[in-house]
């Protein structure tokens, strides 16, 4: 019985069925991460020993009932910009490099007492900034589908880790689109939640306006699963909001029809590749024929989201990133005269140049004389993106478009032209900027054996009706694998 072919909630079903234990299932995993990880780099940290301990102690806590969660037993994954009490959290960065949390996110909290195993943190841009995971202070990760090509980002550890079987599910965060786009280049599943679903207690922050924790899983069903077990409201966290709609595998229904999918122009015209939109049109359509009504329309502001975002998310990545100046934790540069020299050596030396590229653009458009001129703009425009989708949303119960605008790039192609990295966003930021939640799903592949994701956006707290709109297009595209291997 090969246990890496399992989903998380297979896996937990059948350690709950005692088909295998959580050390057995631990142990794999982790034998799979020594075979393939000089490969794909997917991990900063692996912890081995503790993830043993940890399984060893859930499958006692399962064997005498006090454990019953779909995830017990589930060895997962943590993206390395959430802290884990005693672990290692470097957010990829030099400047982090030998930082060890007293405490863990409150994400963490629950997924430990959910009985999920802890096996590390994962690879991700320096800081969450960048978008194909190469910015990492402790080199780049690689695409499972071809190693010559990025994973996405700034989650592209998390995405990789999960395509290429080293955990079942993993967390990571979204700032711009960092879950969906990755896992649209990974060919996984992977969930930004309305703002305030999930605590950001634990989360270093880029954006705080911006940032969500959520899942990257094999199917739907693993999202909505690790979803439940993350979700609600932490005193600790004053963004955290209070959910009463009930468990979110409840969505899990396998079917749309009469559901409203609305289609934005804007976001099929230039600059999309052909092979992309025939994969994304074509899951529309499968869609359409299960009974969902489809409709184009023009959602306006696009071409001001990324300036905006960009404007409000290096603003507050100049603030947050402030406290990280050798004096308290982390890297201190070890040659310097005076307190101004230790300050300006340990932030030269330990951040990567494009975090230097944004903490320099945040503190320029929050000085003097700029202010009014591009932050508080930025806001207004942010306002009124949102007053765009909440129109939208009046008409359509999804929004429907591709994750990015290609499938994954070769490695150093992004790098080399900053601008082009920032474009590659354009389909996935305006999703935080108004605090919506989006999920991706694999929808197909390039002629280059690369996967394609489509992306689905909702209203704010109306994560059910993207849960059931991308399990019932999953469902239908297994039936059609089925029919094809029957044939």
């Amino acid at each position: 019985m090969d246990s890496l072919q399992f989903t998380a909630a297979e896996l937990g079903r059948r350690i709950a069925r005692r088909e295998l234990s959580a050390v057995e299932a631990t142990k794999a995993v982790l034998d799979r991460i020594e075979a393939v990880e000089g490969t794909f780099h997917c991990y900063v940290t692996v912890d081995a020993e503790g993830a043993l301990k940890s399984a060893e102690q859930v499958q006692q806590q399962i064997d005498s009932g006090e454990l019953r969660g779909p995830l017990a037993g589930v060895p997962v994954a943590v993206k390395d910009n959430i802290s884990t009490k005693g672990m290692r959290t470097t957010c990829a960065s030099h400047i982090l490099d030998n930082y060890i949390p007293t405490f863990s996110a409150e994400a963490v909290n629950r997924l430990q007492r959910a009985g999920a195993v802890i096996l590390g943190k994962t690879n991700m841009d320096e800081f969450a900034m960048g978008s194909t995971t190469e910015t990492s202070y402790f080199g780049e990760t690689k695409n499972p589908w071809n190693p010559e090509h990025v994973p996405g980002g700034s989650s592209g550890g998390s995405a990789a880790a999960v395509a290429a079987k080293e955990c079942f599910c993993a967390l990571g965060s979204d700032t711009g689109g960092s879950i969906r786009q990755p896992a649209s280049f990974c060919g996984v599943v992977g969930m930004k939640p309305t703002y305030g679903t999930v605590s950001r207690y634990g989360l270093i922050a880029y954006g705080s306006s911006l940032d969500q924790i959520g899942p990257l899983t094999k199917d739907v069903t693993d999202c909505a699963t690790l979803l439940d077990v993350i979700a609600g409201h932490d005193a600790k966290d004053s963004t955290s909001t209070a959910r009463d709609d009930g468990p979110f595998a409840e969505a899990l229904v396998d079917d749309v029809q009469g559901m409203r999918i609305g289609i934005p122009r804007d976001y099929f015209g230039e600059g999309l590749d052909a092979e992309v939109r025939e994969a994304v049109l074509g899951a529309v359509k499968t869609l359409q024929e299960r009974g969902a009504i489809v409709e184009e329309f023009d959602l306006s502001l696009v071409d001001y989201a990324i300036p905006a975002y960009y404007v409000i998310a290096c603003a507050e990545a100049s603030s947050n990133l402030a406290r990280f100046e050798g004096v308290k934790y982390g890297y201190r540069a070890p040659e310097y005269d005076g307190l101004h020299s230790m300050f300006k050596r340990t932030r030269s030396e330990g951040f990567g140049a494009e975090v230097k590229r944004r903490i320099m653009l945040g503190s320029f458009v929050l000085s003097s004389g700029y202010y009014d001129a591009y932050y508080l703009k930025a806001l207004r425009t942010k306002a009124l993106i949102k007053s765009a989708f909440d129109k939208a949303f009046e008409r359509f119960d999804v929004i429907v478009s591709p994750a990015a605008p290609t499938t994954a790039p070769k490695l150093g192609a992004s790098l080399s032209d900053p601008i082009k990295m920032y474009l590659g966003d354009i389909y996935t930021i305006s999703a935080n900027l108004a605090g919506l939640p989006g999920i991706t799903v694999p929808c197909g592949m390039d002629s280059k054996g690369l996967p394609v994701g489509i992306q689905m956006l909702g209203d704010c707290f109306q994560e059910k009706k993207l849960i059931r709109m991308a399990y019932t297009y999953e469902q239908s595209q297994n039936r059609r694998v089925q029919d094809e291997q029957t044939v």
